[in-house]
This record gives structure tokens, sequence and C-alpha cells, in this order.
């Protein structure tokens, strides 16, 4: 199982030109790793319909583009929430409410205090539906921080003009504590006023490569070298999802059938494909065996039946079908010899007596076919009738009983012709 972690660019309002920028741009890091978030794969940065694939897909945005607030989060149904969060934090927004797109933390109940992020809202979709347009299928959207305990500290670069390579203000710090998340430049004594003097303890401090020097300087102390990629991938291991309300992935059951068709043809299941492939091709193998074996016997017979038909009657040449021709030449000799067969009239009169109960009156009406006989039977009660049915099944008579009258049929015997 793999992650592929992607890194989404801050938010641009406008390019110098006054166009809006578009919403993830040309390019874009990436972190391919295990889905458990702890060891990379692969990083790179390449275009969107150009990243690779895998079973789930992490977005991760900066931390300016995320505001933080908390509230005590109300009761209201779930169509209704979110106008809820809106007319708590309608006065704390930045943007109108229409425009903000909002996510709960994790585990949120109502009645207690929990975090609540704040986006742009067209921005965020349109950053969505590029990638989904390049054939990237986001399964969630992450901060790159959040408010945590025991708090951390990232140091990274401001910008990357290198004529200031030596100058404070092209660093800055995300501080994410207990109560929020705030990214400050270093320039200044505004950083160092409002982070606690001494850091609590368990503080986690660390710095892009770009930043790890000046800030080990401006700290003090040293610190955890993580680059990018790194911090990408541990951000993707957190709870939280930012894909919420009318952002939240759809199509559920077909993204989970596609990972599953993406996972099955993966190298992976490479063995397990080859395996089901050959069990297969044996099965087919086996199928066409046994059918031949089949048509073999089914030749067999048929060879069988038509040397019994020449050695009972030389007279037929040409057999065409031999179970047909063979009960048409034995009726033909019944006939000569005088004798009734299994299908004409006398067998079924003789069986329908000797059954035909004894506080009944003679029948007085009778319809006859080959292999049928019909009997009138008004005023007969289920016992007799019964009655009459099971003393006709041993010799193998059917008796069926619709609207008042008895139908005798043997259909086997018909077929068979019976004996001479």
């Amino acid at each position: 199982m793999s992650i592929l972690v992607i890194q989404i660019p801050p938010r641009q309002r406008l390019h110098t030109s006054g166009a809006l920028a578009p919403a993830v741009g040309s390019e874009l890091n990436y972190v391919l790793g295990r889905d458990d978030g702890l060891e990379a794969l692969s990083q790179g940065r390449c275009a969107p319909a150009l990243l690779p694939s895998a079973n789930t897909v992490v977005a991760v945005l900066a931390d300016t583009d995320i505001a933080w607030h908390r509230i005590t989060l109300p009761k209201a149904p779930a169509a209704r929430l979110r106008a809820a969060l809106v007319g708590v934090l309608e006065e704390s927004l930045l943007d109108e409410p229409e425009s903000t797109h909002l996510a709960l933390a994790p585990d949120a109940s109502a009645g207690t205090p929990t975090w609540v992020a704040a986006t742009h809202h067209g921005w965020l979709r349109a950053v969505l539906a590029e990638l989904e347009e390049a054939k990237v299928f986001v399964d969630r959207v992450v901060p790159a921080s959040w408010p945590d305990a025991p708090p951390s500290g990232h140091f990274a670069e401001l910008n990357s003009d290198p004529d200031r390579a030596s100058q404070t203000d092209r660093f800055q710090l995300t501080w994410a504590h207990a109560d929020g998340v705030v990214t400050l430049p270093l320039q200044g004594g505004l950083t160092r006023a409002l982070l606690p003097q001494p850091a609590p303890p368990g503080t986690r401090w660390s710095a892009s490569p770009a930043a790890a020097a000046t800030a080990e300087r401006w700290l003090g102390a040293p610190l955890t070298v993580m680059n990018d990629a790194q911090r990408t991938l541990q951000a993707s291991r957190t709870t939280w999802n930012l894909r919420q309300f009318d952002l939240a992935r759809k199509g559920r059951g077909g993204r989970a059938l596609r990972d599953s068709v993406r996972h099955f043809l993966s190298s992976e299941w490479r063995p397990v494909r080859w395996g089901i492939a050959a069990m297969l091709l044996l099965q087919l193998a086996g199928l066409n065996l046994w059918a031949a074996h089949l048509r073999g016997q089914l030749s067999e017979r048929r060879l069988a039946m038509t040397a019994v038909l020449h050695e009972a009657f030389p007279q037929v040449r040409a057999v065409l079908d031999a179970p047909l021709q063979m009960e048409r030449e034995l009726q033909t000799l019944r006939t000569l010899a005088g004798k009734a067969g299994a299908a004409d009239l006398e067998p079924a009169l003789q069986a329908a007596a000797a059954a035909w109960p004894a506080d009944r009156p003679p029948v007085d009406s009778l319809a006859f076919e080959p292999g049928r006989l019909t009997l009138a039977a008004s005023g007969w009660s289920d016992a007799q009738v019964e009655q009459f049915r099971q003393q006709l099944l041993p010799a193998g008579w059917t008796v069926e009983l619709t609207q008042g009258r008895l139908t005798l049929s043997r259909a086997a015997a018909a077929r068979t012709g019976g004996p001479l």
C-alpha cells in the first residue's frame, strides 16, 4: 500500500499582470511513501498529470492558507451544521462566509470546545478540480501544522532572493501550540515577544536546510533539519481532513473500486495475477478435455444405437434418428401382430378400469389422444382422486384433475413404445 502526498503551493491572489493566479500551478512537489507515512519511497516535482499513482492521495496546504478558530461546537443536525458554524464565527471570519470553507477537528462533539480550520472556499475547490481533471483524486486535504501540544516550531524560507541570504527577513517561523498556529517573520522583535520564554518542555524545533543555520543562531539551540518532503510526509499522518461539507469526497464506492483495481494491478500483486491466470488456463484446458471426453461418449452411444438399429432391423439403411426410427419399426411390428402399444387407447382404458372406485358409476364421456386419456370425474371427492392416483402410480401412470376431468398419461411409455 502506498500514499502520494502533494504539497499545494501557497495561494496567490493576483499575478503581476493582474490576472487571477491558477489554483495549482504547472508543477507540484510530491512525496511517494508507504501508507503509514513513515518512509519516503520517492519524491520529486512534476505536472499534476504526471504524478505517480498510489492507493491514497493526500494534499497538504501551506500554513499561511489556513486560519484557526477555537469555538464550542453548537448542537445542530448535520445538514445545518455549517450554517451553525457560520453563525458562531461570523464576526471572526476575515472573508465573507460564502467564500470561506470550514472544517471541524477530528472527533469533534457537540457542546465541547473544538478547533475549526478556515480557508478560501473557491481556491480550495479550484485546487481539487484541477487535480481531478488531471486524474488525481484527493482523498484527504490536511494542514501542514495544526494546534497541538507539546508545541512545535518550524523555520523555513520566506523567499529565495539570494541577495538577502544573510538577513533574517528571508525566513519565517511557524509556531503551532495548544492555542493555535501562527506564522511570523524572524525580522524584528515581534516573534520573540510572542514566543513563551523559556519554551515549554518537549517543544519540537525544526528547520528547512536553507534556514537551519540562521534558525540555530536565532534560537540559540540546536534543532532538527527537516526538508519539505519530510515535513509534508509528516503532515500526512495527521487525522485532520479538510474535505468536509460540500467538499467532502464523493463517489466513495467508485473510488474504492478504482483503488482496488489499481492495487490489484500493482507490482506487489503480480504473483497473484500470474497464479489466477494459470488457474484459469488450467480450468479452461480441463473444461476442453472434459468436453472432448463427453463428445466421445456421445458419439460412442450414437454408434451403438445405430448398430442396434441395423441389427434389429436390417431393412433400415439410412439412419437419421435411431430412436425415432426404431420406435416406428416397433410400432409397425406391433400393428402387424395386432397388439396395442403403450400410447394406444386399450392400455389406458384397462388401467383406468382397474383403479376405478367401486362406488362411482361408469364414466359417461371420455376423450383420447395418443398417450393421454381424459375421463369425466364430476362429483369425485379429493380422497377418491388421491386413491385413483396412488393405484395407477406404480404402473407409471400420472393422473391430473382439471375442471372435473381426470387425465391419465404415461409419456415415458409412449416414447419407448412399450414391449411387443
